[in-house]
């Protein structure tokens, strides 16, 4: 082997690159960001189509209708969609301070999401390494790392919630409890399937596993399938029923816009459903826009 191409365990201490030293300041930045944020939580299904992306983009514009701070980090690297839905797509990242700027939504949502960093609609996102064998085993590794980074990269400001919109797989629950200092809850999504239940059951094992709080399960997309319904679930599994917002296509079409349902339609029962949604959150999380701080600490 040349000296060219040592692996890491030739390397007598950290080959003078300060990994120590980064990693340390990297920590530090993540651990002041998180100060600043009261609650995260993390939204999860474990089953893909679901609709997770929409209900997160609709809490978040609930919360933010009713004067909290928000923030969504999503943390679907490989399909990322809040920047579209949430109406930030396209927007210049501005990076003053060593810290980067979030775009916010018309109703002040702020949004990181890989999506603001690729160069253009139809690149994938690659990861680095040897071999792709080698990029398969460490994925995990690398997704946490890249969270990391958006987390402590990111100037958040003070956050009443910031919500993780998370990627299918069982997994994904456990590689942001690692990053994220405290977790405040988990909020589950379902549809009334049979298949979806069979994997959104796992997803609740492996946030109790993970000893996140598990605020309660909302059922989307209620009357477009003939399974089992969300409160047999909750039921099951021993945890709140959120709500369960009945099928809308009008919902879709302002994720497609990038427009705030919640806005446009307030009164249709889906905006009514996921507005209770938001209210039973906001309840156990005790978060009440009258006691908030009025202004964040600073993070340089």
């Amino acid at each position: 082997m040349s000296p060219a191409h040592k692996r890491y365990r030739d390397i007598t201490g950290d080959g003078g690159s300060d990994v120590v030293g980064q990693v340390t300041a990297q920590q530090a930045r993540l651990r002041e960001r998180m100060a600043a944020i009261r609650s995260v939580v993390a939204v999860v299904s474990g089953k893909g189509g679901v609709g997770k992306s929409t209900v997160t983009a609709n809490l978040a514009a609930c919360f933010a209708r009713d004067g909290l701070r928000v923030g969504v980090l999503d943390a679907d690297l490989n399909g990322p969609s809040m920047a579209k839905m949430m109406g930030v797509r396209g927007r210049s990242l501005v990076v003053a301070g060593g810290a980067i700027e979030p775009p916010a939504s018309r109703l002040g949502v702020k949004v990181m999401s890989m999506d603001l960093l690729l160069p253009s609609d139809d690149a994938p996102l690659t990861w680095e390494a040897a071999t792709q064998d080698e990029a398969y085993t460490w994925r995990g590794t690398m997704e946490a790392n890249a969270l990391r980074e958006f987390l402590a990269d990111t100037r958040w400001g003070a956050l009443d919630v910031l919500l993780v919109d998370l990627p299918p797989g069982t997994d994904r629950l456990a590689t942001v409890a690692s990053v994220v200092p405290v977790l405040a809850g988990t909020i589950v999504v379902t549809i009334a399937s049979e298949v979806a239940h069979l994997i959104v059951k796992k997803s609740i094992t492996a946030a109790r596993q993970a000893r996140a709080r598990v605020l309660g399960l909302v059922e989307n997309m209620a009357g477009l399938f003939s399974g089992p319904d969300g409160a047999r679930l909750a039921c099951e599994a021993g945890i709140p029923l959120l709500g369960s917002v009945p099928f809308d296509r009008a919902m879709a079409e302002a994720a497609d816009r990038g427009e705030s349902f919640i806005e446009r339609a307030p009164d249709s029962a889906a905006a009514r459903a996921m507005l209770a949604a938001a209210a039973a959150v906001r309840a156990a999380l005790a978060l009440r826009s009258s006691d908030l701080p009025l202004a964040p600490p600073a993070v340089d």
